[in-house]
């Protein structure tokens, strides 16, 4: 799942967040307020990261974990938890040895069998498949290297070690890891900087975590992902506050030092503030895509999905996610690469236009042979923005003539349907909608949301052979250049086939009280090292 954190929380938090927070927030024992940090985040259903991808699951992640790579605030790859590595004249083996000091919250050793283990799991997630389809084996050397033997030589081996986008490739002790990604790993124990407080976790209201006092940090400086992971207080507590009138009022009053979703409508509040500084620590926006079920009628023919391209009126839906919506915060969005990527281009973008075209929209649906069948739209009810995207679609497709109806759900209930391939009448469904970040759209290798491979691949399933003989390509380029020539060719076919439609892109900063310094800037998540209260 890729869904923004805006309003990543249950609805059932909402009216009893609402009213209990001041007391939630003293009635925890916490170390001093000084060396404490109070924060509101997304709420988290499933902690596994290759069982939920959303924001707040990589937060804790990131938190827990340690990476064998990170990138560096300039999207380079650096050593995290490798110490040296070394390649084969053959370009064929890669060889890693892991540095000092690395260990698990329980006390164990960090040993290369863990990173086999882990290595493994993330191969049979769509972040480490194509690494995988190049793999002859990934084995164990002595307790701290290990080898990764190649078929045939892989230019971006360390960068997809490294990726941050989706399915990050997160180091787990053997016997967690030692499990498909389908199987939940339930156990909160990694290497990272901070330990997961079991008994302070209060599910649907807080998470809690401590500073990692056996963490040894690299000697670099932190920059972006990479360098050391300096961990400045002593604890860290997550809020699930579903009201934002709720959340703002406690970071008025000091009650919580940062809120990394805060409404549009609050900005301005917020910019006034003397105490608080609203800032773009992304640096990337969250970039709304409707997904279509390609496998059921009517999306099932190119021209309905083509329709569905030619229809939507991007500045109407960004005023549905943005009431006031601020050039600075929000634009449309034309390629499949993204706005701020290395690989935008213009090439087969003539379906953008200004307001829609719902003329052509009906057109193309009437050519589909459409013949009344429901298009079925699930409406997350405890996201304001993608359900209030939901409804706009809902409303703009009725009024050229398709039957649309939307099914309200929680994201967590609503999440499990989208893997139905089934008919909208066997339990399936036709139309999501869901946000990944703009980063991930320079990455068609792990970005599976920019995949055309059918069955095999994410919700939706699209198929286009030529467009993945193409994206196959990308992963043995090695210049930008290179890279920016195939994503012209791969981008005339992905907007004939349509394997999503853009909705616009919403960038969402965070606010935080002046006496917070020290956060780290990354697209999309928010980690917590370096962070402290002066």
């Amino acid at each position: 799942m890729t869904i923004s954190r805006r309003n990543l929380v249950t609805a059932s938090m909402a009216a009893g967040t609402a009213v209990l927070v001041p007391s939630i927030l003293r009635a925890q024992t916490i170390p001093s307020a000084a060396r404490t940090v109070r924060m509101v985040n997304g709420n988290i259903t499933n902690f596994d990261p290759y069982v939920a991808t959303s924001y707040s699951t990589v937060d804790h992640a990131l938190a827990i974990y340690d990476m064998l790579f990170a990138l560096d605030s300039k999207f380079a790859p650096q050593p995290q938890m490798v110490g040296k590595w070394s390649r084969s004249d053959d370009k064929r083996t890669y060889t890693f040895e892991l540095r000092d000091g690395l260990g698990f919250h329980d006390g164990a050793p960090v040993t290369a069998a863990d990173c086999v283990a882990s290595i493994r799991r993330w191969f049979q997630t769509p972040g480490g498949q194509l690494v995988n389809e190049r793999a002859k084996d990934v084995s164990k050397n002595d307790d701290k290297t290990f080898t990764i033997s190649l078929k045939e030589p892989l230019a971006l081996l360390i960068d997809q070690l490294a990726q941050p986008i989706n399915y990050q490739l997160f180091v787990m002790r053997e016997k967690n890891a030692d499990r498909p990604p389908t199987e939940p790993v339930t156990a909160h124990i990694g290497s990272g900087p901070f330990r997961f407080n079991e008994a302070l976790f209060k599910p649907g209201a807080s998470v809690v975590y401590d500073r990692n006092e056996r963490y040894v940090p690299r000697q670099e400086p932190p920059n972006g992902l990479a360098g050391g992971k300096v961990v400045k207080v002593d604890r860290a507590v997550w809020h699930v506050i579903a009201d934002q009138q709720t959340a703002l009022a406690a970071l008025q009053a000091g009650e919580i030092d940062l809120h990394t979703w805060p409404e549009a409508s609050l900005l301005p509040m917020i910019d006034s503030d003397p105490n608080l500084v609203v800032e773009d620590l992304h640096k990337s926006g969250s970039d709304y895509i409707v997904r279509m079920n390609c496998l059921q009628k009517p999306f099932d023919n190119v021209k309905a999905r083509q329709a569905l391209l030619h229809l939507v009126h991007q500045d109407a839906f960004l005023r549905v996610i943005d009431p006031n919506p601020n050039p600075k915060y929000n634009r449309p969005i034309t390629s499949l690469f993204g706005t701020d990527t290395p690989y935008v281009n213009d090439v087969n973008t003539g379906w953008y236009k200004k307001g829609g075209d719902p003329e052509k929209a009906k057109q193309l649906f009437k050519e589909a042979g459409y013949a009344g069948e429901k298009v079925l739209i699930l409406q997350p009810t405890d996201w304001l923005s993608g359900s209030n995207v939901s409804q706009l679609l809902a409303a703009t497709l009725n009024k050229i003539g398709i039957n649309a109806e939307l099914a309200p759900a929680t994201w967590a209930a609503l999440g499990p349907r989208r893997a139905k391939k089934d008919s909208v009448e066997n339990g399936g469904w036709s139309i999501f909608v869901t946000t990944p970040t703009d980063l991930s759209f320079s990455d068609p290798l792990s970005s599976s949301w920019m995949f055309l491979n059918g069955e095999k691949g994410w919700y939706g399933w699209p198929k286009n052979d030529e467009y993945e003989a193409l994206r196959a390509k990308w992963v043995d380029t090695e210049t930008v250049e290179e890279r920016k020539a195939l994503a012209r060719k791969m981008q005339e076919i992905w907007w004939d086939t349509v394997g999503f439609v853009f909705i616009g892109q919403n960038i969402q900063p965070i606010a935080r009280r002046k006496t917070l310094t020290g956060l780290i800037g990354v697209p999309a998540f928010n980690p917590m090292w370096n962070m402290q209260k002066v």
